[in-house]
């Protein structure tokens, strides 16, 4: 059970990242009085002290004074809160997300559980029904662990019996109306040319491993080796020899390096021109004249009028020398593997344990599974996610929570207006299309104004792999209708209770579900620093990912087209030039001297975090000048400009087992929380006058590397 997607650009990776996401210059008023460079807070002493008459939401006992803020602001804010919680054993990471993460999952938890103790008398066919239903199935353990690998009999014995590629390209197709993925990816998304209307993606996929390197450079082959032994027990567990599961192993791991090879990088994934080939359907078959794309689409019941976006011709290419070169005893192994690890945590508890001992354990370094019950969780949001995202906002989110955070959209919309205006690199004629693009932002704040209809999918009691099939189905075929439909910028690509946020270049939308717009991101009752420092960045940093190395190259439309001259975009390159370098100097990991962030990897969110941070600074100091009386309280001691970028350290609190951290480094393109608490700052003149910091401090890059891009 391998499930189609298409990924919008994330804050973070989920919990295990933080933000996650998927997506994707300062001038400032100065602060009341800034603190010293020693760790201590100044006192404010522009005015006598002001009572303070708004919740202080930030505890100041976590700070460490023997810690600089000049020196190591990460460590300032942060250190002692890292000593104090360690990583919990059924988690690969633990922070602030997390945390959040938690909350969330709680709350989702006491309403999966109601649902579950009055699905049977709940309406016939309601969300409430369906949702304890499903619940309820994947928590009958008894159940699921009789049936063993008998559920997947059926499409194992497909597998088995293929006997060329011509058998392999029909099972496909014949999976994928299952909505069941193998070897490549398919979904709807805005045509790159004509971004109001959606067309059929088909994209690389196909792999396991992290990276197209992990199957071939010799430092991950401890990784590759316990690949093949996951593989060859997944293959023993559902009744193979333990001599033809190694075989089978070797098989799959030699088929995907195969794929691997012509595969994207991780930077190469990120460019617009690896992600977009639109082609007939006749010219797409040239390509792949072993796999019918024809008979594809017809498989899954839609209709290719002009054409779709394959997307990938190197890899389509090779997928299709392989479905007449390699011997159908390898295309089975690797089926047969994908078919069984696509389906693990829907099996019973042996196929869960070993899926977990490789991709949690090896892989992430995680000692302990988490607990059933949030697994089952993962798997009711992964099927009937909005659904229960609609029961978890009518239980949860207030009215005056999303009223507070449009109002912040709006100043920060504002702030971003002006930095864009003023910024000195560029030229008039290239600010009116920015200031275009601009223009037609799209803010979506907690959760979809329609919520879907569920009418069609079929959900029983007692079959918790039946339904996971059902859903997966129903899904994908509700993506499927999409193709050759305007775009709706109205729809969303998270759910409400996830904790995250993202910005889609294709239809120029900022998107921030309801679990994100709590503590730390945003409290109501908070001061306005606070608030700015924690969800106003992430609210900028979203905007901005629509003027990063990515999002620039697309406009207000969503379109995929240069709006700059070539000299800004030669000045823009230049700038960002920088920030690569920036973060390409930075090691993460002590014992690891040569493992280095990878700048062009992670550019866009490096971009995002810096445009983020400086425009909600800008639109803070909109605030306070409205509000000067707040400008000049300082709360525990911290003036507002102090307190703005404390929130912004603790909302990056993390700490990453090592294993996984490695992982996310080759992988990911967000760098490690601990270098997005300090990268920013350290680049902005305001950090350093709030905190008094001098040249030649840690926290303050020299002038001539300092980079200011909006």
């Amino acid at each position: 059970m391998n499930k189609p997607y298409l990924k919008p650009l994330c804050l973070a990776i989920g919990a295990t990242l933080m933000l996650s996401a998927c997506g994707q210059s300062e001038q400032a008023t100065a602060p009341a009085k800034p603190a010293t460079n020693a760790s201590v807070p100044a006192t404010a002493t522009t005015t006598a002290a002001a009572p303070v008459v708004k919740k202080n939401p930030f505890d100041i006992s976590e700070l460490d004074p023997n810690i600089s803020a000049c020196q190591d602001f990460n460590g300032f804010v942060n250190a002692k809160w890292a000593a104090a919680h360690p990583i919990p054993d059924d988690f690969s990471s633990w922070g602030a997300f997390s945390e959040l993460e938690e909350n969330s999952l709680a709350t989702q938890h006491d309403i999966v559980d109601a649902m579950n103790k009055s699905a049977d008398s709940a309406q016939a066919g309601s969300i409430e029904q369906k949702i304890g239903w499903l619940y309820r199935s994947g928590m009958d353990e008894a159940t699921i662990n009789k049936a063993g690998a008998a559920p997947l009999k059926p499409e194992l014995d497909q597998i088995a019996a293929l006997k060329n590629g011509g058998d392999v390209a029909d099972f496909i197709a014949q999976r994928y109306n299952e909505g069941d993925s193998y070897v490549f990816n398919f979904g709807p998304g805005p045509d790159f040319q004509n971004a109001k209307i959606q067309i059929g993606y088909a994209n690389e996929g196909g792999l396991t491993l992290p990276t197209k390197d992990y199957y071939s450079d010799p430092k991950y082959a401890d990784i590759r080796a316990a690949y093949v032994a996951y593989i060859a027990k997944l293959l023993q567990l559902t009744g193979v020899s333990e001599a033809d599961a190694k075989s089978q192993a070797n098989d799959v791991l030699k088929f995907e390096t195969a794929l691997a090879a012509a595969s994207l990088s991780p930077v190469d994934e990120r460019d617009p021109k690896n992600q977009y080939h639109f082609a007939t359907v006749k010219e797409a078959d040239k390509i792949t004249p072993h796999f019918s794309w024809d008979k594809f689409f017809a498989a899954q019941g839609i209709t290719i009028d002009k054409g779709f976006s394959l997307s990938q011709p190197k890899f389509f290419a090779e997928f299709d020398k392989l479905l007449a070169s390699a011997p159908i005893a390898q295309w089975q192994a690797y089926l047969r593997f994908h078919a069984i690890d696509g389906s693990a945590n829907l099996l019973s508890q042996d196929f869960q344990d070993a899926r977990f001992a490789f991709y949690g354990q090896t892989l992430s370094g995680q000692p302990k599974q988490k607990p059933r019950w949030k697994r089952t969780l993962d798997a009711v949001n992964g099927g009937m996610g909005e659904a229960l995202g609609q029961l978890y906002v009518a239980k949860v989110f207030k009215p005056e929570a999303k009223q507070r955070a449009e109002e912040l959209v709006e100043n920060i919309h504002n702030a971003l207006k002006t930095r864009i205006e003023n910024v000195d690199w560029m030229s008039a004629e290239t600010k009116a299309k920015a200031i275009a693009k601009w223009q037609t932002f799209l803010p979506k704040i907690g959760y979809p104004d329609k919520w879907r209809d569920w009418s069609g999918l079929q959900i029983k009691p007692d079959d918790y792999y039946g339904n996971m099939l059902a859903t997966q189905k129903f899904n994908y075929h509700y993506d499927l209708a999409k193709i050759g439909k305007p775009t709706d910028r109205k729809d969303w690509g998270m759910t409400p209770q996830t904790v995250n946020a993202y910005y889609s270049s294709q239809d120029n939308t900022i998107n921030f579900p309801a679990a994100i717009l709590q503590p730390p991101f945003f409290d109501a009752s908070a001061d306005d620093a606070i608030n700015y420092g924690g969800i106003g960045a992430v609210i900028g940093h979203e905007s901005s990912h629509g003027f990063d190395d990515e999002g620039s190259q697309f406009d207000g439309d969503g379109n995929n087209k240069n709006w700059w001259t070539k000299q800004d975009r030669a000045q823009f390159e230049a700038r960002t030039a920088k920030l690569v370098q920036q973060f390409n100097d930075y090691t993460p990991l002590k014992d690891k001297p040569d493992l280095h962030v990878n700048g062009k990897l992670t550019l866009g969110e490096n971009i995002a975090d810096l445009g983020g941070l400086n425009v909600s600074y800008d639109a803070l100091q909109n605030v306070l000048k409205q509000h000067p009386e707040e400008a000049a309280q300082s709360i525990d001691g911290y003036t507002p400009d102090q307190r703005f970028f404390l929130n912004w350290a603790r909302v990056w609190r993390d700490n990453v087992r090592e294993k996984l951290l490695i992982v996310l480094i080759n992988s990911d393109p967000h760098s490690p929380a601990a270098l997005r608490t300090i990268g920013p700052p350290s680049n902005m003149e305001a950090f350093a006058k709030a905190f008094q910091c001098k040249p030649g401090d840690a926290m303050v890059r020299p002038a001539d590397k300092q980079v200011k891009i909006w």
